[in-house]
């Protein structure tokens, strides 16, 4: 039997920039943070290299950012939520430069903006050019860890959500050293990352599998957009997992794809050629290496010696691979980065469960769409982030019984490794039916194998609502109808809905 106890605040699962500013938000009420790593390991925030979007410049300006986040976004961002993101974006910015993030500065003193894809002004704020999420996340931690009301336990592994028996969530189950432990909690904020480790190929923390997401549709929170998945254009493909990330960043700086015969592409794809929309430079990248031609990116001219100051973490990775960027392209392929979808949330956090709210990669806010805008996750992860935080903890403790504590299943490492190979080779870059089909069977075995693990319940999700879509639209690109047109209609599910045609409802 678990081990029961009690926090009178705000629980908080997971420690990145997400889960960190709620935690921090939560002031003046107490914030305990549940994360499996230690502070600044295991979450993508750490990861991140671009920077975070923001309305920063005098040439600038939050219409525009919202803008262009709806425009990336292929008619399913919600324009009101992607207005308030950017109308708090700036002020997000700043205050993580208050709290120590070592943000470029031009020698005036203000922020050094760097230009990204589908972005209309250069509104990115960088560190050391690919230093971004490290530094932010450094910042943070050292923030929270000095803050009074903030507790941290590592080595926990979520398991289960605590419900009573009007279905409000009152706490976790967790794992800490083979030991299930239930926590009771007025407030849970779930900030647990992506579906990152699903997909072989991925450019994320490996252990970051949509356990938040299954375990929140499990409990039957509604999920939205599950089908939506953004694959990186450029990975470095030297054959490690997680694979390094190329910085979109090295683009903007003039960096161009080339295929094995040292010949530019991305203007026969797109007119924005190297600047294109994520998606489309992902699959003319997933083209030419099928087509046998292979992919780089040459930053030869754009960057060149100038790599180990402006670019150390590419670097790094590329020696690490024995590719000098210096003086060779760097060998490129498209591989999972973000996820769009996740448990649907207001504007303040809240999910379709009372006592639980969502933010970061786990949570559908609406801001993102079909396909993200470069460099607006780390900045939704703090303005919503903080948000959840500050609505969380207005909570009250409910008196109701507790009457669900069971852990769900756990997945062996082996059907890890079969699920992730199955999810990249059916449900990634380009679908179909076909192959769609197929992966939903091979989750069918596994679940009778394993049980309904929270691993295989968002892969699940991801598959059906893939399958359903049958047009392409944003990052997901269905290759048996790349012209059917696509009505701006979002996916809203609850698990119970699948294998069942999931609910679409038209985007305003």
């Amino acid at each position: 039997m678990a081990h029961r106890t009690q926090h009178d605040g705000v629980l908080v699962v997971g420690a990145g920039l997400a889960g960190l500013s709620a935690a921090l938000s939560a002031a003046p009420r107490k914030a305990l943070v549940l994360t499996g790593a230690p502070l600044n390991h295991g979450c993508s925030s750490a990861w991140a290299q671009g920077g975070m979007a923001a309305a920063l410049s005098a040439q600038d300006d939050p219409a525009l950012h919202a803008a262009d986040t709806v425009a990336a976004g292929a008619g399913l961002v919600d324009p009101e939520r992607a207005a308030l993101l950017a109308r708090e974006g700036a002020a997000a910015v700043r205050r993580l430069a208050e709290l120590g993030a070592p943000f470029d500065r031009d020698a005036a003193g203000d922020f050094s903006l760097s230009l990204e894809a589908a972005h209309s002004r250069a509104r990115v704020a960088r560190v050391k050019g690919d230093q971004a999420g490290r530094a932010i996340m450094a910042a943070v931690s050292a923030a929270a860890l000095a803050q009074r009301h903030i507790e941290v336990r590592d080595g926990m592994r979520l398991r289960g959500l605590l419900q009573d028996e009007t279905g409000r969530v009152r706490g976790v189950v967790v794992e800490h050293g083979g030991q299930l432990h239930e926590i009771t909690a007025p407030a849970v904020v779930l900030a647990t990352g992506g579906i990152g480790g699903l997909y072989a190929v991925t450019t994320t923390p490996p252990e970051l599998r949509g356990e938040g997401l299954g375990l929140a549709a499990l409990a039957g929170a509604l999920i939205g957009d599950p089908e939506f998945v953004q694959f990186h254009p450029t990975a470095i493909d030297i054959g490690r997992d997680p694979a390094p990330l190329a910085t979109e960043a090295l683009r903007g700086e003039g960096a161009r794809l080339v295929n094995g015969n040292g010949e530019a592409f991305r203007a026969a794809y797109h007119a924005d050629a190297e600047l294109a929309p994520r998606d489309v430079v992902a699959r003319a990248i997933h083209a030419e290496l099928a087509a046998g031609r292979g992919a780089f990116l040459d930053a030869r001219a754009a960057v060149g010696d100038h790599f180990p100051d402006a670019f150390p973490a590419v670097f790094a990775a590329c020696l690490s691979g024995g590719v000098d960027p210096r003086v060779q392209p760097i060998p490129v392929a498209p591989a999972c980065h973000y996820h769009m979808g996740g448990m649907v949330t207001d504007e303040r956090g809240a999910t379709s469960l009372p006592g639980l709210f969502a933010a970061g990669e786990c949570a559908s806010t609406g801001v993102h769409g079909a396909n993200r805008l470069a460099s607006n996750s780390l900045l939704e992860a703090a303005v919503f982030g903080a948000r959840a935080g500050a609505a969380a903890r207005e909570a009250e403790a409910a008196s109701a019984r507790i009457t669900r504590t069971a852990a769900a299943p756990v997945l062996p490492e082996g059907a890890v490794t079969e699920l992730r190979r199955a999810m990249s080779a059916e449900a990634g870059v380009v679908r179909d039916a076909t192959g769609l089909s197929r992966l939903l069977a091979q989750l069918d075995a596994l679940e009778a194998a394993h049980g309904r693990t929270p691993e295989l319940v968002a892969a699940r999700l991801t598959a059906a609502c893939a399958l359903d879509r049958r047009e392409s639209l944003g990052a997901h690109f269905r290759a048996d109808a790349p012209e059917t047109p696509a009505e701006p209609r979002r996916t809203l599910v609850t698990l119970d809905a699948l294998p069942a045609s999931p609910t679409f409802i038209a985007a305003e």
